[in-house]
């Protein structure tokens, strides 16, 4: 029997499939869902609570009453401001004791991770449980990535790489040699709605998307879909490049099919152990 599950539910619909991947394979699972991000509508009929996120006395306590010993963390989450935070005195404490690592989502993640592994509890990635999620290496689609494109993958990916090193964000847009925006905390489908609107035209650039340097791999991977295939065909890129194996791809079929007729390639590459 495997252990019971404890899914830590932010917004899109992942968090569903993991229930019911868990419900096909009769695993006990409870739901904490993190309020003002998870679908109500994905939740009325599985056992869970909702929580806001600064109570985490309180989600620490339903999930051993839940008798709960793994958990996974999923789905898009932004952090409030330390005013909406309203922290109780745990989350306090905690925040207290980590400092300046709550200013990037992986420092954080990966702190978080850790209190809960010092309850009791084990995290394990998403990918353990929706292992055909990641992202397979190759040309995704029928959209062939034009030469002149070269250059600014290498370029977009290298600046990826820095961006993740600091902890800031995954993704950049890249044209013609020259990082037009840097993905923050607001996140991707932020960062391309003010290429799309905002007083820098990004159209015919590319967006590259990575995985940080040394990020904990259980949480937080880079993840697109169809939705970030049409927001970036609105703002008028012309292709995507993310990392094989260290991606999520929610519905794999979908996003192609999008990307084919929006006529945006998307490359998984591999990364060497130096990149």
């Amino acid at each position: 029997m495997q252990p019971k599950l404890g899914i830590i539910a932010g917004g899109g619909n992942l968090p569903r499939r993991i229930i019911d991947v868990c419900r096909a394979t009769q695993r006990a699972f409870y739901v904490i869902a993190v309020e003002g991000h998870a679908l109500a509508d994905e939740l009325y009929d599985v056992p869970h609570s909702w929580l806001r996120i600064g109570t985490a006395a309180s989600g620490i306590k339903i999930l051993k009453q839940e008798n709960v010993q793994e958990i996974v963390m999923i789905g898009d989450v932004k952090m409030p401001s330390l005013r909406e935070l309203r922290p109780d005195l745990k989350t306090a404490a905690f925040f207290a004791k980590i400092g300046t690592r709550a200013l990037g989502d992986n420092s954080l993640l990966s702190a978080v991770a850790q209190e809960l592994e010092k309850e009791g509890f084990k995290i394990i990635g998403v990918d353990e449980i929706l292992n055909d999620l990641l992202a397979p290496e190759g040309l995704l689609g029928a959209v062939e990535i034009a030469d002149e494109f070269s250059g600014d993958v290498k370029i977009g990916i290298e600046a990826a790489l820095q961006l993740g090193a600091r902890d800031i964000g995954q993704a950049v847009i890249v044209r013609a040699g020259d990082i037009l925006l840097e993905e923050d905390r607001t996140g991707t489908a932020a960062m391309m709605v003010r290429g799309r609107d905002g007083e820098l035209d990004v159209a015919g650039g590319l967006l590259v998307k990575l995985k940080k340097p040394g990020q904990d791999r259980r949480m937080d991977l880079p993840t697109i879909g169809a939705d970030t295939i049409q927001q970036a065909h609105e703002a008028g890129l012309k292709g995507i490049v993310i990392q094989a194996g260290e991606t999520l791809i929610v519905d794999l079929a979908a996003m192609i099919a999008v990307a084919d007729e929006a006529g945006i390639f998307v490359q998984a590459i591999t990364l060497g152990e130096s990149d």
